[in-house]
């Protein structure tokens, strides 16, 4: 049983132990002439980025990836002093904080990549750089195809290093099958290419949490691992391959507890009325927190190691479950809504199968105003 703070007991609780356990995994996996580029970009997938960054350099992390900006200034300030790749690109007005914070930032085609240049060159600042291929997950990044038209410019930037060069595959859950191994191929003729030209950028990167675990052809100089750091598989069919522990469990109180009659409506709309003589839990989380509408007459949570479904629809800030035939329990108990209570466990995964999504997606969604609290710092 875990301390919940003074209050509303809505928390998340952050074991750093379990990640760095994962990080250990996959530097096991990789070896040592691999680098690691952790991914704790969306709040460290919900985790927390500064103290998940801070855990993560203790344990050797090379650099990290966040989306924007502010989430690399956020790390900054933090006093986090590993190299930051804000992988979504840059905007030129961003410039000078990018050179003030010693960022990465990401360059997706030529023209953007020759503002850039001019912008820092017009500063007297020099800057290392990334460049995104797109090998097929149409979305950003320079065109293999017309690399006749880009590659020559590449040798004439001024102020800008092309330190890396990388691409993402469009299969986050799997890496297997022709389509990731021709987008493999493709990244491979471009890395030669460049190198052959004289554009040699020491960090080549592309694979992701599934290629970490699965291909090894796919790990470069550098690999990017995100969702596995924290605790999910990309599919089922990887536990076997790599022991990875939940970093983050969800959890309250409950709130109000009722007996009430065979026919009494719950919550919004009577999506749920009794069948019986029933005991109803009222829960301090709702969607405001993250705990998706979705779940309404869908979810379930644990209490006292038993499943409790959710009964009716979920709230903005109060959540109702059936308890009536799990014995004893009181206004106060312990309720899991992630994690693990005796031996029953409810998984990100199980969370996405209930709402049609993927995990990343819940985990990312957990509201700022749910507290994290973190163990084993």
């Amino acid at each position: 049983m875990v301390n919940f703070p003074n209050g509303r007991p809505t928390v998340c609780f952050i074991d750093l132990a379990a990640l760095r356990w994962n990080l250990r995994q996959v530097k096991a996996k990789v070896g040592p002439a691999v680098k690691i580029l952790s991914m704790i970009k969306a709040n460290a997938y919900g985790h927390g980025a500064a103290a998940v960054a801070k855990a993560l350099a203790d344990e050797g992390g090379y650099a990290f990836g966040v989306a924007t900006l502010e989430e690399a200034i956020e790390l900054r300030q933090a006093g986090i002093d590993q190299p930051i790749l804000v992988v979504t690109g840059v905007y030129l007005e961003q410039l000078g904080q990018f050179i003030e914070h010693r960022l990465t930032p990401v360059a997706n085609d030529l023209e953007a990549l020759k503002r850039l240049d001019r912008a820092a060159q017009g500063r007297g600042a020099a800057l290392n750089v990334h460049i995104k291929i797109d090998t097929g997950m149409g979305r950003l990044g320079f065109l293999p195809a017309e690399i006749d038209s880009w590659l020559p410019s590449l040798k004439k930037l001024k102020a800008l290093k092309i330190e890396g060069v990388f691409s993402h595959f469009s299969r986050a859950e799997s890496v297997q099958g022709d389509y990731t191994q021709e987008q493999l191929r493709i990244f491979q003729d471009v890395v030669a290419r460049l190198r052959s030209q004289g554009v040699a950028p020491p960090l080549a990167h592309l694979a992701n949490s599934a290629a970490t675990i699965t291909l090894p052809e796919a790990y470069f100089d550098m690999v990017r691992p995100g969702i596995m750091l924290y605790g999910p598989y990309p599919s089922p069919a990887m536990m076997s391959q790599i022991e990875l522990k939940p970093v983050l469990s969800w959890k309250t109180r409950v709130m109000q507890l009722k007996n009430v009659p065979c026919g009494t409506s719950i919550s919004y709309g009577q999506t749920f009325v009794t069948q019986r003589e029933s005991s109803i839990a009222t829960l301090p989380v709702g969607y405001a927190d993250g705990y998706q509408r979705l779940l309404s007459n869908r979810g379930e949570v644990l209490v006292k190691g038993n499943r409790a479904p959710v009964a009716g629809r979920v709230c903005m800030d109060l959540t109702m479950v059936d308890v009536t035939d799990i014995a004893g329990v009181q206004p106060g108990d312990e309720v899991v809504l992630l994690g693990r209570q005796r031996d029953q466990e409810i998984t990100a995964d199980e969370l996405a199968g209930w709402t049609d999504t993927i995990s990343y997606e819940i985990l990312t969604s957990i509201s700022a105003r749910v507290p994290r609290i973190y163990q084993n710092a």
